[in-house]
């Protein structure tokens, strides 16, 4: 690899923005896709997998070096659907944090290997830095908690926004985000929280945020709605 391109690549590592390194097989020529380039770009669709690999297009072969950042599962609120989620989250393969100001909830005791901060989301997610590879779960019920992490999620574009709660409890969080200008973007948040699969349970509920979060990252279609479409 050319030591700009390698450069390149592990600069785009560090800020968390991915890239794919596209190899020709046929005359060893490379280039670099970066983030902003990557939807224009029609050999990008591996990204999806998060995958390297061999392709073929336009008759040619090409090896894509893909570099995804590692998806990172931030739940907010210390609860017990938490307490089910971050070991599953974990064994996914996601890097997982739980934050809630209540230092009573927020106790490595009650989340072992798992980063735990008991802190005001509005305080500790901007140090954290949120993008778009990180998934939010917002499990308190309380407003005063779930709504300062909510706007910046949304804000940061996050690949997955999800908030606990029923319709109507939703109904009224939509009014707050309308009040602070955020309407066009509540449309994103996944609420109530989880697929519909009847989980009724703390680790049904968690099962189903999960598999949500696994869906909007991969950004496949259920295979139910791919029937319909047929």
């Amino acid at each position: 690899m050319r030591l700009d391109l390698l450069a390149a690549l592990n600069e785009e590592r560090r800020a968390r923005r991915a890239a794919v390194l596209v190899t020709d097989l046929g005359d060893g020529t490379q280039r670099l896709v970066r983030a902003d380039e990557i939807a224009r770009d029609p050999l990008a669709e591996r990204l999806l997998m998060g995958k390297s690999g061999t392709i073929e297009s336009g008759g040619k072969r090409y090896f894509l070096t893909v570099q995804v950042p590692p998806a990172r599962l931030i739940a907010v609120g210390a609860v017990h659907v938490s307490q089910a989620l971050a070991p599953m989250a974990k064994l996914a393969g996601f890097d997982v944090t739980i934050v809630d100001p209540r230092t009573a909830f927020a106790t490595r005791e009650r989340f072992p290997d798992v980063r735990v901060i008991a802190e005001w989301p509005d305080k500790v997610l901007p140090e954290v830095g949120l993008d778009r590879y990180t998934a939010i779960a917002l499990l308190t019920h309380d407003p005063k908690i779930d709504d300062p992490a909510l706007e910046l999620a949304l804000q940061a574009e996050c690949f997955y926004v999800g908030a606990l709660g029923s319709k109507k409890t939703h109904a009224k969080r939509l009014e707050r985000l309308a009040a602070a200008g955020l309407s066009a973007q509540a449309a994103r948040i996944h609420a109530p929280i989880g697929l519909d699969i009847g989980a009724v349970s703390p680790p049904e509920i968690a099962v189903s945020i999960l598999g949500e979060i696994v869906l909007s990252l991969r950004k496949k279609p259920l295979r139910s709605e791919k029937d319909r479409a047929a």
